[in-house]
């Protein structure tokens, strides 16, 4: 094995690693609020840093053996580049907004940027993982970290709830996952990727059938796929609104990164096994995504089911099984990201004259007589995520369904597109009640500066001014998807 060439291809997680260690020692030796800005900064610039490192490799189309590392544990393939940059914009998006949010409640310590470092440190380990060994330590990275995000204002029976329901519920999720892998590796013989696709041709038997049901489902937890998404309304309410906000981006795109991995490499020889399980779960939960959101008065929970009802239009993506599916679905996890991220920061933005949160439909009742830019800034992102056009929300659900056409699976797109139709009605009755209800006069506070510059930045990428990107992101993802299924 050559160590060089595989610190060189591990570069930004040795980067993040090695930065993560240093910031938690200054962490601990500074107490100030200055100095958790300081580090918090100084994330900030190691994931740019990290971004910069990747962004090369998205571009070469890197794939094949010159990106394994560490005796095939690792591969720094275009697919696992560009989960990453995705990964890395939630990251610094959910870092940037905090300090305003807790300096509120006096509450902002030193730990939050260590904890999101180290937590994007275990999602770029799954995005870039190549056997079930390296699926774990990533995903279990990830989750240490967000059970103390989810459980970080420790004064807050909300948020401490929020923690206690992630923590109970993910480690079920983990060790359903644990067994899955078990169950593979004993009929598999082998926890490498290639190795279980080799392994498991023809015939499946009933024992590897549970093996990658139960790891399917370990997944599907941390991507809030309907039946495991009963966690996602409790814990994007309880939780503080700037980790809300890193849970339903990074952790989404990691975990369907993984999704795509698991179905596509280890068993993409055994499609007939899973694709009906995948094609269930996210046609439930399109519509139960759609339907859980319309009695929701709540904003945070209303779009907990907003991200449940997309990730079942992610997941038709992976469901159609080829190279146009799984780069259509990357096109719209691109999309979906500065969606969600202009969705949270508004509802961060949104505050009385005490700097209070305002999160309920009734209080947001006639913004536009007093907010008009916060209203129109949410109205475009609530449009966006209906999919209604010409907002580039519109393009990802479109380049999913044309791929499951062209792929023949017509019932599906059109069983998605109808519940979509049943979904845009909660994403217009935010926009009627602020413009056409009487003024509740409640969201009357400034907003921070930070978090007006990213709201801006977002509702531009998801505006009509997104689509000169199309061709853009369209090939970055063909570059992605490539190099996934190529040896």
């Amino acid at each position: 094995m050559d160590f060089a060439q595989s610190f060189r291809l591990a570069a930004p997680e040795v980067l993040f690693s090695a930065s993560g260690l240093i910031l938690l020692l200054c962490a601990a030796w500074a107490k100030s609020d200055r100095a958790a800005r300081a580090i918090t900064w100084a994330t900030v610039a190691v994931l740019a840093v990290g971004a910069a490192m990747i962004a090369p490799t998205l571009f070469a189309g890197a794939s094949g053996p010159d990106t394994l590392a560490f005796s095939g544990l690792f591969a720094a393939t275009a697919f696992a580049a560009f989960a990453k940059l995705l990964i890395i914009a939630s990251a610094a998006a959910a870092l940037v907004i905090a300090p305003a949010y807790f300096q509120r409640l006096n509450a902002y310590r030193n730990e939050y940027p260590v904890l999101v470092l180290f937590s994007v440190l275990g999602m770029c380990l799954m995005a870039s993982s190549t056997n079930l060994l390296t699926l774990y330590i990533g995903l279990e990275l990830n989750s240490l970290a967000g059970y103390v995000l989810a459980s970080f204002l420790r004064n807050d029976d909300r948020s401490a709830e929020a923690g206690l329901k992630y923590f109970v519920l993910g480690s079920l999720a983990s060790g359903i996952l644990l067994f899955g892998v078990s169950l593979t590796y004993g009929f598999a013989g082998t926890i490498d990727y290639a190795g279980i696709a080799n392994a498991l041709t023809g015939q499946i038997s009933t024992g590897a059938v549970f093996g990658l049901v139960f790891v399917l489902a370990g997944i599907a937890f941390k991507i809030s796929a309907v039946p495991f998404h009963m966690w996602t309304p409790d814990v994007y309410e309880g939780a503080p609104t700037p980790v809300t906000t890193l849970f339903a981006s990074a952790p989404k795109v990691a975990a369907l990164a993984l999704a795509v991995l698991v179905a596509m490499v280890a068993f993409g020889n055994q499609i007939i096994a899973w694709q009906p399980i995948i094609i269930f779960s996210a046609l439930a939960s399109i519509v139960v995504g759609s339907l859980g959101a319309i009695g929701q008065n709540n904003l945070k929970r209303l779009l907990a089911y907003s991200s449940i009802n997309n990730v079942g239009f992610l997941l038709i993506g992976l469901a159609v099984a080829t190279p146009p599916g799984i780069s259509a679905m990357l096109v719209y996890l691109a999309i979906y990201v500065p969606m969600t991220i202009g969705g949270f920061v508004a509802v961060l933005m949104l505050k009385d004259e005490n700097g209070e949160p305002v999160e309920t439909l009734d209080g947001i009742a006639g913004l536009s007589s007093h907010r008009k830019v916060l209203a129109a800034s949410l109205a475009v992102v609530m449009f966006s995520l209906a999919g209604i056009p010409p907002l580039f929300g519109f393009w990802g659900k479109f380049v999913v369904f044309q791929a499951a056409v062209e792929a023949d699976m017509i019932a599906l797109a059109a069983v998605g597109i109808a519940a979509s139709v049943i979904g845009a009605f909660y994403y217009l009755k935010v926009v009627k009640v602020m413009y056409f209800d009487a003024p509740a006069m409640k969201a009357t506070g400034k907003s921070d500066w930070m978090h007006q510059a990213l709201l801006a930045v977002c509702v531009l990428a998801i505006s009509p001014l997104g689509y000169i990107a199309t061709k853009c992101l369209g090939g970055l993802a063909d570059l992605a998807a490539g190099s996934l299924l190529q040896p």
